[in-house]
């Protein structure tokens, strides 16, 4: 009697460690936040469309003329800073920028009154924090410059609560021009030439491989859903928001492999960011020496939140605060920061002309 009970007490414990993880499922994948098929079939045909007309521009040169910056905004309420991103690109050619935004359709959003903002929407999809549905909202910000106009040459993603630390002449300037501004290329090259034409043009994008956590956010859909395209040694993390070269742009549009891991459900969401691990990974994956590694919009990451970062408040708004935000370790300067509390506007116009858009270049 005692040696039945010792063996079905054996077979419970046998059974309890190899046989019901496969039957009960303790953390199943968010399937709420997953892309229907339907805007899935749309993206593709809009990417294939987008490369199959894409001019064979995939670098940058000295011997390119109107080269043009697009600044595609990633939004899912009000843009609350239009007024200063006015002052920002007022009195210079439109001959030298574009402006594209992606709103969710689902939040009922208040339309900028100024045209420079209300007729640059293009057609979007819902999306949600901590979800894939952020990569295609950025892809299809991506595809539909790429389709609108041949001349955008740099592409910076940028969210409604970003703002400008510059004038655009010294974004202009520093993207296009300047050979000094990006310290890590002028640093390898211990005799610049005294051109200043930049003959090499990466993107600026934050690519981690030490970043904290960085196991748990890769095993977040699972321990193996990676394998075998993702091995953890190539897994990158990095900032959502950064600024692509043509070519990147072009690549990430493209690319349709990396892409079937990272839009696969996660089990972990508070592990769970795609926006923040595609771009590093499909970049440095597929082009680790056109890349900084490093982005160029200030974020601060002391004291987050549930993933969001440190936000600045009206209170601390003021020319030492600019300042502070531009100061880099791998550029010249920083050329927008995040994330100012909408509020923040008023203060933030009164510094404007004085403090932010004065700038020596």
């Amino acid at each position: 009697m005692l040696s039945t009970i010792l063996i079905l007490t054996l077979f419970i414990i046998i059974s309890l460690f190899f046989i019901a993880p496969h039957i009960i499922i303790f953390n199943p994948p968010n399937t709420n936040h997953q892309i229907p098929p339907s805007d899935e079939v749309d993206d593709v045909t809009l990417f294939n469309h987008a490369l199959s007309n894409s001019n064979k521009l995939s670098h940058l040169s000295s011997n390119n003329h109107n080269l043009k910056l697009a600044f595609l905004f990633l939004t899912n309420s009000n843009l609350h800073f239009t007024p200063l991103w006015e002052l920002f690109f007022h009195n210079n050619p439109t001959n030298l920028y574009n402006i594209y935004i992606h709103a969710d359709p689902f939040v009922n959003l208040t339309l900028p009154t100024s045209p420079l903002f209300h007729n640059r929407f293009i057609p979007s999809k819902r999306t949600f924090r901590a979800s894939p549905t952020l990569i295609s909202a950025t892809r299809r910000l991506l595809a539909h410059s790429l389709l609108d106009d041949p001349s955008n040459a740099y592409f910076l993603v940028l969210s409604q609560y970003c703002i400008p630390l510059h004038s655009f002449h010294y974004v202009y300037n520093s993207l296009f021009l300047s050979n000094t501004f990006d310290l890590s290329q002028r640093n390898s090259q211990p005799n610049p030439q005294p051109d200043p034409i930049r003959l090499r043009y990466n993107s600026f994008v934050e690519i981690l491989s030490d970043a904290p956590r960085l196991w748990k956010r890769y095993v977040a859909r699972g321990r193996y859903a990676m394998m075998p395209e993702v091995p953890f040694d190539k897994f990158r993390v990095g900032s959502q928001f950064f600024t692509l070269t043509r070519k990147h742009a072009l690549l990430v549009i493209k690319d349709r492999t990396l892409w079937k891991k990272f839009k696969i459900p996660c089990y972990r969401e508070d592990e769970c960011y795609p926006e923040e691990h595609y771009f590093p990974t499909l970049l440095s994956m597929a082009d680790p020496d056109g890349c900084t590694k490093y982005t160029l919009t200030n974020v601060n990451w002391t004291g987050t939140v549930n993933g969001h970062p440190y936000t600045y408040r009206p209170n601390e708004v003021s020319p030492e605060l600019i300042n502070r935000l531009r100061e880099s370790n791998y550029s010249e300067s920083y050329l927008f920061a995040r994330k100012f509390t909408p509020d923040c506007l008023e203060p933030l116009m009164q510094i404007a002309k004085s403090i932010i858009f004065r700038d020596s270049n």
